[in-house]
């Protein structure tokens, strides 16, 4: 596939620039778009066989090369690509998904390869009393990667250690999930140009929701401020606080109000009720918070909202009409991010 236009072929070399060598570079100007993908995955063979546990294993510059390649995978995505022929994914959800597990699976068709698995653990030998160590020991014999979803903190940890082949974290319990927070990072990065210089605001289930965990972490690598709001049952966890606080600043408070007009970002979590133990502490902190479009009439002209969805009430309808809202453009970014992952770990460079 030849590059469209000049433009076209600026912007590519522009994106990967910064990831690559110059002798990269400098290659890549004269070269077709996948070719450039291609080369850029060579010089990334360090990712290749990698498990993606946790956000806190990668470095500012792995995850700046991370989203560059998966700027060069946006007309990969829409093309199609013999990039993994033969190669199978496992999609393992031990909990219910519909956007983590359907990118997963769109992004492996997409780069040419095939995906496996199940989506919920009843209908798998689990039901049966199978541990998870057994499971990642057989299913292993039948892909080249697998992307698992768990209930349990610390699973993903646990199967890495049996399994012989990557595994990649689609979602710890309340713990982490290091592919939503690229994701965000690369939707950021996308819609305004850059992450350093933002203020940037997490507002509601900060306590159980693995989407701002991650999130947090990854974006105290860059130069932004954080703004947490969340109602007091739902704070930050300390272990995420005492770890971004020895890089950059953040706020903790209740209301928005007065963080809204500063904010280049609005990332709003749901309230997840399946994470109380108790359902009277879900009744307290239920529809804490409301964004509908007159709450953002303070807000930056540019400012983008985010959710990594499923939503319930806390985003309202009306929001979806105005310029602000970015939260379904963030699944398309999910499944060219990883696209990224997958050629990266497999490493995609025939």
């Amino acid at each position: 596939m030849l590059f469209h236009s000049v433009s076209l072929k600026k912007n590519i070399c522009a994106r990967i620039k910064d990831a690559t060598h110059l002798f990269f570079y400098t290659f890549l100007k004269r070269k077709s778009y996948l070719r450039c993908v291609k080369v850029c995955l060579v010089f990334g063979l360090r990712f290749k066989g990698r498990d993606i546990i946790s956000i806190k294993d990668f470095t500012h510059e792995e995850i700046d090369y991370i989203l560059n390649i998966a700027a060069a995978m946006e007309p990969v995505a829409k093309s199609g690509s013999t990039m993994l022929q033969g190669k199978i994914l496992a999609t393992l959800f031990y909990e219910p998904s519909t956007r983590t597990r359907l990118s997963f699976e769109s992004a492996m068709h997409r780069l040419g390869g095939t995906a496996i698995g199940f989506a919920e653990a009843e209908i798998a030998s689990v039901r049966k009393g199978e541990n998870l160590a057994d499971t990642m020991r057989v299913v292993e014999n039948y892909a080249d990667v697998i992307a698992l979803r768990h209930p349990l903190e610390g699973a993903a940890r646990l199967a890495a250690e049996f399994a012989e082949v990557p595994i990649i974290n689609a979602g710890s319990g309340a713990e982490e999930h290091p592919t939503q927070a690229l994701l965000d990072l690369y939707t950021m990065k996308k819609e305004l140009g850059h992450i350093d210089g933002l203020n940037i605001a997490l507002v509601g289930d900060l306590r159980f929701g693995r989407t701002v965990h991650s999130l947090a972490y990854a974006l105290s690598l860059y130069d932004v401020k954080l703004y947490f709001v969340s109602p007091e049952l739902l704070r930050m966890r300390r272990e995420v606080l005492d770890t971004i606080g020895e890089r950059i600043k953040f706020e903790e408070t209740t209301s928005l109000d007065e963080a809204l007009p500063k904010l280049d970002v609005l990332y709003v979590t749901r309230i997840q009720k399946e994470r109380f133990p108790d359902a009277a502490e879900y009744a307290k902190v239920k529809g804490s918070y409301k964004i509908d479009a007159s709450a953002l009439r303070n807000a930056k002209k540019d400012m983008i909202v985010l959710h990594p969805l499923p939503r319930m009430d806390e985003i309202s309808a009306d929001v979806d009409s105005t310029s602000h809202a970015r939260y379904f453009q963030q699944v398309w970014n999910g499944t060219v991010t990883r696209m990224a992952l997958l050629a990266l770990i497999l490493g995609a460079t025939d």
